[in-house]
């Protein structure tokens, strides 16, 4: 597995991500339509793998986004600052009072429980983000003079707006000819890319954008929506896929973009909102290497849990371990994240790596 990442002490950045942050309101063990008060907390599913890397891996990290300059946005700014994310690459837009120029994007999402399956309810139309374009962003400055050893990005971003998708091509494109990583997460919605043209439009923009990826993430759904890739399971409904069916999807990946040096996927079997059997595979060196089973994982809020896959198996490429080490460390690291509250990880190093070892759950003392 040849990356190839650009030496430490010539970039400012281990890595950085592009996306949108939105301000998410949680009625915690209630529900949405009945909640009295929320806890606020930040996500988005690109700058949940920065703010992973940050807080539990130890890297310096950075998000490119852009706030609507008002309260909401200074109140997103904090929260990206107290988890440790360099907020310098934020790109402040002017808003008129009333988010008619542009505003700040919000995720009401309850948990769910049991029989009830988890719900998210986003008000993002009009935000900063998805009306910002290439030319907010010092692209040239950024991976050419900062210097940056990964970027990161994804399909919820892409599928904001149409400037979004031309700013993704550009941030990638300008990252590849300074040597920087690219990794991507599919990360399909139909709901979001319906406005701007549906799934022929977002084949037309992923397969163009996965022409400079060098690590691709996503599930079954993401590979098929996304590039076009099919691939027949037990039978023709991709929920029936069994792993020979992965294996032959992401065998399919790689013969149609030869670029991709790493393909992950996250294995998830929903039995109840709060209990999912969970695992990962990735492709490298010509190999298939699957993660530990987590087999009957207890979960309180599985929003953020293939973000914080994603930023594990990041961090395990980065130090240059073999390939079935990095799976392990994402699908470890995405265990643990859905164990706790809120879209981040609330883990560190230590718990992650006693997890992959085969550490138990009795108390500490």
């Amino acid at each position: 597995m040849d990356l190839k990442l650009k030496d430490k002490k010539d970039c400012q950045f281990d890595e950085v991500s592009l996306g949108e942050v939105m301000l998410r309101l949680d009625p915690g063990e209630g529900r949405i339509r009945t909640a009295r008060s929320f806890k606020a907390w930040e996500g988005g599913g690109e700058y949940n793998v920065a703010r992973g890397l940050r807080r539990c891996f130890g890297m310096k990290t950075g998000i490119l986004t852009a706030f609507a300059k008002n309260e909401v946005g200074k109140l997103m700014e904090d929260m990206i600052l107290q988890g440790g994310v360099d907020t310098s690459l934020i790109h402040w837009m002017d808003t008129d009072g009333i988010g008619r120029t542009c505003r700040n994007g919000l995720n009401f999402t309850e948990r769910g429980y049991g029989i009830r399956g988890a719900v998210g309810c986003s008000d993002r139309f009009n935000t900063a983000i998805s009306k910002a374009t290439a030319n907010d962003f010092d692209f040239e400055y950024l991976f050419g003079t900062l210097g940056v050893r990964w970027f990161h990005t994804g399909g919820i971003y892409a599928a904001l707006s149409k400037e979004s998708c031309a700013t993704v091509l550009e941030a990638i494109k300008t990252a590849k000819k300074y040597g920087t990583v690219v990794s991507y997460d599919l990360n399909y919605r139909p709901s979001m890319w319906e406005a701007i043209g549906g799934i022929e439009e977002c084949r037309r923009v992923n397969r163009e954008i996965a022409k400079y990826v060098d690590v691709m993430i996503g599930n079954e759904e993401d590979f098929t929506a996304c590039l076009g890739l099919e691939v027949q399971g037990n039978d023709a409904s991709l929920k029936e896929l069994n792993i020979d069916g992965y294996k032959a999807m992401i065998n399919e990946a790689v013969k149609v973009y030869p670029n991709f040096k790493v393909v992950a996927t996250t294995l998830r079997e929903v039995k109840t909102a709060t209990c999912n059997d969970w695992s990962a595979l990735c492709y490298a060196d010509g190999e298939i290497y699957k993660a530990k089973d987590y087999k009957a994982l207890e979960i309180m809020d599985r929003v953020g849990g293939g973000d914080s896959f994603a930023s594990g198996l990041i961090y395990g490429l980065m130090m240059g371990y073999e390939p079935e080490v990095a799976v392990n460390y994402g699908a470890a690291h995405g265990a643990l994240a859905m164990t706790t509250p809120g879209d981040t990880t609330m883990a560190d190093v230590k718990e992650v790596e006693a997890v992959m070892g085969g550490a138990t759950a009795r108390v500490k003392r």
